[in-house]
C-alpha cells in the first residue's frame, strides 16, 4: 500500500489533514485581506453613488448593503456609522500625514516639517490610481454638499490638530499644557488646508492633482502672509 495520500500524483506528502504549511497560511491570509479590502471599497463606492444620486441624508444603510448584496452585519464590520463610510477614506490621509511628520529630521523647524509632511499626503492623493482618485473627488463632493458631514469634517480636523500638535511638542521638547506654540503653528497649517479645499469646492475643482496643487499653494502662502501682514 502506498504511503502517498490518494489524489496526489506527485508523490509529495501533505502537511497534514488538519493544517496548512506556512506558505499556504500566508497565501490564504493575503487572499482574505484582499477580499476584505474589495468588500470595503465596494461599500464605499456604492454609498458614494447613492449619496450623490439622492443625497446623504436620504440614503439608508439598508440601501447601501443592498447595492453590494451583503448584510448589515458585514457593513458594521467595516464601518461604525454611515458617516464613517465618507470620513474613514480621509482619515487614512491623516495617518499618512502623522507618519510623515514623525519621520521628518529632528532639527527641522515646525512649520517646514508640517509642510513637507503635507507634500507626502498630496503626492499620495495626486499619484493614486484612477479608482482612488475618483473616490477622493466624490468624497469631497459629498462632504461639501452635506452640512452634517461638514460638521464631522471639523471634528476630524480637531482630532488631527491635537495629534499633530502633540508631535510638534515632542519634537520641540515643550509641554503643550504650558506652551501654546505647537497648537498655534498647527492651527495655521490646518487653516490653510481648509481654506484651499473650500476654495476648490467653490470653483468646482475636484481633480485630485489640481486640488493637491491648490492646497500646496495655500500653505506656501501662509508663511508669506505672516511675514507681510503681521
Amino acid at each position: 500500500m502506498s504511503a502517498v495520500p490518494a489524489g496526489d500524483p506527485s508523490g509529495h506528502t501533505h502537511h497534514g489533514v488538519h493544517g496548512h504549511g506556512p506558505e499556504q497560511d500566508q497565501a490564504l491570509a493575503g487572499l482574505r485581506e484582499r477580499k476584505k479590502q474589495r468588500t470595503r471599497l465596494a461599500l464605499i463606492d456604492a454609498a458614494l453613488d447613492l449619496f450623490l444620486a439622492q443625497g446623504y441624508e436620504a440614503t439608508t444603510i439598508d440601501e447601501i448593503v443592498a447595492a453590494v448584496e451583503v448584510s448589515q452585519r458585514t457593513f458594521f464590520r467595516y464601518f461604525g456609522t454611515k458617516e464613517d463610510v465618507v470620513t474613514s477614506f480621509l482619515t487614512e490621509h491623516d495617518q499618512v500625514l502623522a507618519e510623515a511628520l514623525a519621520a521628518r529630521p529632528p532639527e527641522e523647524r515646525p512649520f517646514p516639517a508640517l509642510f513637507e509632511s503635507l507634500r507626502v499626503v498630496l503626492r499620495t492623493i495626486a499619484e493614486s490610481d484612477p479608482a482612488d482618485s475618483a473616490r477622493f473627488r466624490r468624497v469631497r463632493q459629498v462632504i461639501e454638499a452635506t452640512p452634517s458631514l461638514m460638521a464631522a469634517q471639523m471634528a476630524r480636523y480637531s482630532a488631527s490638530a491635537e495629534a499633530l500638535a502633540t508631535e510638534i511638542a515632542r519634537r520641540e521638547g515643550v509641554d503643550m499644557e504650558q506652551d501654546l506654540r505647537p497648537r498655534i503653528v498647527v492651527s495655521f497649517y490646518l487653516a490653510a488646508t481648509k481654506v484651499a479645499f473650500e476654495d476648490c469646492a467653490r470653483h468646482d475643482i475636484w481633480d485630485p492633482g489640481t486640488v493637491a496643487a491648490r492646497v500646496e499653494e495655500a500653505v506656501t502662502l501662509v508663511s508669506r502672509t505672516m511675514r507681510d501682514w503681521v
